[in-house]
């Protein structure tokens, strides 16, 4: 079985080489591969980048030049979970910088369009709480929120 089986691969309409090099700036962990040129007859501008291959936290990516055909959108999304509130803001603060945009429930979506969410530690724990109301409360509070706040979380759900 590969170490590695799933290689998500994303679809940017000229902004592979662009993006791949963002994501390696914003997530510390990372590496870049090769990068394949597109060749004659493609349907293409020969030798303009058509794929970049790169790796973040141990996720590895394909960046694909394949056109405005198909964009982003909120159907699909990465989870960041994060060890602590710093790290959280630092994610949420670096996705939405420079074209970003905040969306609801600590969801975000970077100048590229591509959707994350930014989960700090103690949010899922406070939303399956194995007590309902104290869960129900964790969420509803969450629905409000743009950028996660766990201790507003917590007040609502201890609030009961």
């Amino acid at each position: 079985m590969a170490s590695n089986p799933f290689i998500t691969c994303l679809w940017f309409d000229g902004a592979a080489e662009a993006a791949a090099d963002y994501y390696l700036s914003v997530f510390k962990d990372g590496k870049r591969g090769r990068v394949g040129l597109r060749p004659e007859h493609s349907g293409g501008v020969a030798g303009e980048v058509m794929v970049v291959e790169f790796e973040i936290n141990g996720q590895r990516f394909v960046g694909l030049n394949g056109g405005p055909q198909f964009p982003f959108t909120e159907a699909v999304s990465f989870q960041i979970h994060c060890a602590d509130d710093a790290e959280a803001d630092y994610y949420y603060e670096a996705l939405t910088a420079d074209g970003g945009a905040e969306s609801a429930c600590g969801w975000v979506k970077d100048k590229f369009g591509l959707s994350w969410q930014v989960i700090p530690a103690g949010a899922i724990e406070l939303i399956s709480d194995p007590d309902p109301g104290r869960a129900g409360r964790a969420a509803a509070a969450m629905m409000k929120m743009k950028k996660l706040d766990v201790a507003e979380m917590r007040r609502a759900a201890d609030a009961g």
